[in-house]
């Protein structure tokens, strides 16, 4: 049906002309509002991803400062290992102290700084608009150097990772940006940490994508990509510049080794499961114990003070026992006991509700686990090159991808962390089975686990937002134009409706001198109690919203949600008076189920035979009843 004149026909929506705001300034100024926003977001990253590089070498420093009063009696920022004090048998109570310490300041401050940061930072982007409250900003990092300081057997990258995406959320606060761009400074400040910590820039991008973000569109990557590259320059200049964790050189694996590195992968991806299975089955056991909950970390700290007895080497953050495991000289024994003890000492810490992160173990653990299978592979298998530096190194980025699912995160990192190119085919090979291991047999990950049992979802695919690819007029209802017929009755109009040949769900009503009287829903006409006297000027709707037809459904839906009516009247984009149709909740819901039926691909690839030939030869998809 073509567009249909009416005079005087009702004002154009003033919430539309909102919406298309950034057009007329783009007309008028060459720039357009969001493009001026988008720049004001990446300047505010910058300065966010300097500021979370200092924090993060405060953060470095307090942590030694910790560590040395601690475990030496002394006073200094150096760095000290842990693993080489002298306390004997006293060592036991200064993780149960600095335990002690940060359940306090969770029961008196915030609750918010247990736990490893980036769970629940993803909670916050997803059911709260990205806020988080400023005072984490401060008690983050402070409860985190003295667990880690104390001996919690951390890295220092998860405290900073939550710091940098509370202040980054802080400040989004306090200027009062949209939520989308806040969800942006959020994780601008959370990936500029981790680039400040490790230099590795790409990798912090691609987490910010895989567990933050959860899309990939330039109005969010840019300012991340700005805050992360600000973070490494940061990293070089506050820290050092050469990779974090130096190897020696690898060299391009035989395809025989290659075959051996992929082996690898799909056991760390098994290894993975049970560790992120046991580490919140330790959590369900601190939930059961009969002690308030600030008491937990100081328990947790007591078993890491009596592991770290018996072996030094797994108290504190670690960064040299990844170091140590990568260079491949690490005798057998000693990497066994690394990956168990390190292990347990982390899993109970962490489940006690601590304050710490978890990639630095994670790596660890899986670098060693890594190691570990090299030397088995090695010893069944004789002769096929295998390189123990290059099986630590598969299997220390395989255990991060199976324990978090951040997929390319972990391949990134470890290209990035160790400078080895040649380690990029094992790598993809490694993570690609870990991955997979932990899709088909974990439902959720070690970063989901927790939100998941609060109720929150994560989104299992990144795709373009469906309302915006799909304009009005390839939805849109047709309407039927009654004229001269607001006076009329009820009957009159059924009888109007009866007769034509156009059987429509949407009724516009004209005054005598063809100006628009009304809108009305066929169905009102037709109610079985309608009273076939009444005057349909008495229930016609007239103060309606409307959109142009070249408009997205996105428009639309915002509109429908401010409109007291359940439908827009769909207008011509050049002259607004002629209205073309009408849009109603129904199509738009309707995209959504004819796009969920389309991508059922898991359900189509369970269809019997039969079915599935059918439709190879027919080229139809299945009805809904064939489900």
């Amino acid at each position: 049906m073509k567009g249909r004149h009416i005079k005087n026909s009702i004002p154009i929506s003033p919430t539309l002309d909102d919406l298309n705001a950034t057009d007329k300034v783009n007309r008028k100024t060459g720039l357009s509002l969001s493009a001026k926003r988008l720049v004001w977001v990446c300047l505010l990253a910058v300065g966010i991803g300097a500021v979370v590089s200092l924090i993060a070498r405060i953060l470095i420093l307090f942590i030694n400062l910790v560590t040395n009063l601690s475990f030496f009696g002394s006073v200094g920022l150096h760095f000290q290992d842990p693993a080489d004090n002298h306390l004997g048998i006293w060592v036991v109570i200064i993780p149960a102290i600095g335990g002690l310490i940060v359940g306090l300041m969770a029961l008196y401050g915030s609750k918010a700084i247990r736990g490893h940061g980036i769970p629940e930072a993803m909670e916050q982007i997803l059911v709260n608009q990205s806020r988080i409250r400023p005072k984490t900003t401060l008690l983050k990092p402070i409860s985190s150097a003295f667990a880690i300081g104390t001996g919690g057997p951390f890295g220092a990258e998860g405290p900073i990772i939550a710091t940098g995406g509370a202040f980054g959320s802080t400040l989004g606060q306090f200027l009062r940006v949209t939520p989308r761009e806040r969800k942006a400074l959020l994780a601008a400040g959370a990936t500029a940490g981790m680039s400040a910590i490790f230099g590795t820039p790409v990798a912090a991008i691609f987490l910010a994508v895989e567990l933050l973000l959860f899309e990939f569109s330039a109005r969010t990557i840019l300012p991340v990509a700005l805050a992360c590259i600000t973070g490494a320059a940061g990293h070089y200049f506050l820290f050092e510049a050469g990779p974090v964790f130096p190897m020696p050189f690898l060299s391009t694996p035989t395809n025989s080794a290659l075959l051996i590195y992929s082996l690898i992968g799909v056991v760390i991806g098994i290894i993975s499961l049970g560790l992120t299975k046991a580490v919140y089955y330790v959590e369900d056991l601190f939930e059961k114990l009969p002690i308030h909950w600030m008491w937990w970390p100081a328990l947790g700290g007591l078993a890491v003070g009596l592991i770290g007895y018996f072996a030094p080497y797994t108290l504190g953050v670690g960064y040299q026992n990844i170091t140590n495991v990568l260079s491949g000289n690490m005798p057998l024994a000693l990497i066994l006991s690394l990956a168990l003890l390190k292990f347990v000492s982390w899993c109970i810490a962490l489940g006690s509700g601590t304050s710490g992160g978890t990639l630095a173990p994670l790596l660890t653990i899986g670098g060693a686990c890594g190691a570990a299978a090299g030397f088995a592979f090695a010893f069944a298998f004789p002769g096929n090159d295998i390189s123990l530096s290059m099986a630590a190194l598969v299997g220390m980025a395989a255990m991060f991808a199976g324990a978090s699912r951040a997929y390319l995160t972990s391949i990134l990192f470890a290209l990035e962390a160790t400078s080895q190119s040649n380690a990029l085919v094992p790598l993809l090979a490694a993570c690609t089975g870990s991955y997979l291991i932990s899709l088909f047999f974990m439902k959720n990950t070690i970063m989901t686990e927790k939100i998941a049992r609060r109720g929150v979802s994560t989104p299992e695919v990144y795709e373009p937002d469906l309302l915006r690819q799909i304009t009005v007029r390839r939805v849109m209802k047709q309407l039927l134009i009654v004229p001269n017929a607001v006076q009329k009755t009820i009957g009159e109009i059924r009888e109007f409706c009866q007769l034509s040949s156009v059987k429509q769900e949407f009724l516009v009503f004209t005054d005598p001198d063809d100006s628009f009287a009304g809108v009305l829903p066929a169905a009102e006409i037709f109610r079985p109690d309608a009273d076939l006297e009444t005057p349909v000027s008495s229930i016609v709707k007239r103060d309606i919203y409307t959109i142009p037809e070249s408009n997205h459904l996105d428009k639309a839906a915002e509109l429908l949600a401010k409109s007291t009516n359940p439908f827009l009247i769909v207008t011509s984009d050049t002259q607004r008076q002629d209205m073309k149709g009408i849009i109603t909740y129904k199509e738009i819901l309707g995209c959504y189920l004819r796009h969920t039926r389309d991508n059922r691909e898991s359900r189509r690839g369970m269809l019997p035979g039969r079915q599935r030939l059918r439709i190879l030869v027919k080229g139809r998809l299945p009805r809904t009843s064939d489900y």
